[in-house]
């Protein structure tokens, strides 16, 4: 295994890795809490506003409950109170926003990943773009922003390397795709990648896809992550310490992906000192 993890810093290093984040990543961190799970998030939202009992622990169903009886900004409320605290970066999202990657695929809403590439490139140089809510921002499907924050739609060169959030996220503006309605809007047009950024989709081409802190046991995170790596190599990582579901194994096999069954900090462990510099 540790010939392994070598040679995917080594392809880190050569651009030629993505890496796909997931909640679980937050497990790596200090600091104050945010939530790490959708169903630590719900919880945050449950708390909040009362919605019937049957939803209580449906993430997706209970935002857009909120959404309807509440208000679209009492969801937007939440969710920037819920992600308001910075987890401290660990070692392995420092040394993934050092790394030569292309591109990083952030799936939470938390800012850490983004507070590691102010940390390792003070000097700006790279972009974030964030998938946007229909009922927020109808027929915008994502929005760009660079290194200070900036609303930007300037052409992207091939050299500056892309943060892609897509279901938003905490900085700089709160955008959430987190209600149902929000899921369905993108997952309608997924097929044909209209709310994938061209970017993204040019990227990815023969790149292989490192998922860390990641589980395809629902049919959402399975979805997402089909249609993102579409047409990229036939070749990509997984870290999971825990055996399969049926489901998530089928997704795996289908979609080319070697299963690593170490633990996170282990692999954190192993890909943060193969990274660093000699």
């Amino acid at each position: 295994m540790s010939d392994l993890i070598a040679d995917i810093a080594r392809q880190l290093d050569a651009g030629r890795v993505i890496p796909y984040l997931g909640p679980g990543m937050l497990a790596l961190c200090a600091g104050d809490p945010v939530p790490a799970t959708p169903q630590a998030l719900v919880a945050v939202m449950t708390a909040k506003v009362s919605v019937p009992h049957k939803i209580r622990q449906r993430l997706t169903q209970a935002a857009q409950y909120i959404e309807n009886f509440k208000h679209r900004k009492s969801v937007v409320q939440i969710m920037d109170g819920a992600f308001a605290a910075v987890p401290e970066p660990s070692p392995l999202h420092r040394a993934l926003a050092a790394s030569a990657a292309p591109l990083w695929v952030d799936t939470w809403y938390d800012d850490t990943l983004l507070a590691a590439l102010r940390q390792a490139r003070p000097q700006g140089g790279w972009r974030q773009v964030q998938g946007l809510s229909q009922s927020e921002h109808f027929g915008q499907w994502t929005a760009s922003y660079d290194a200070d924050d900036q609303p930007t739609d300037a052409p992207l060169a091939d050299a500056v390397p892309l943060l892609y959030r897509p279901l938003g996220g905490r900085s700089p503006a709160g955008n959430y795709l987190v209600s149902d309605s929000d899921h369905v809007e993108v997952l309608t047009e997924i097929d044909i990648q209209t709310p994938i950024p061209a970017v993204v989709q040019e990227r990815r081409k023969g790149r292989h896809f490192l998922f860390l802190g990641c589980r395809f046991d629902d049919q959402l995170t399975r979805s997402f992550a089909r249609q993102i790596m579409k047409r990229s190599s036939d070749t990509h990582w997984a870290v999971l310490p825990d055996a399969p579901t049926r489901m998530e194994a089928r997704f795996l096999e289908e979609q080319g992906i070697a299963r690593l069954p170490l633990s996170l900090a282990a692999f954190a462990d192993g890909l943060t000192q193969a990274l660093a510099p000699a």
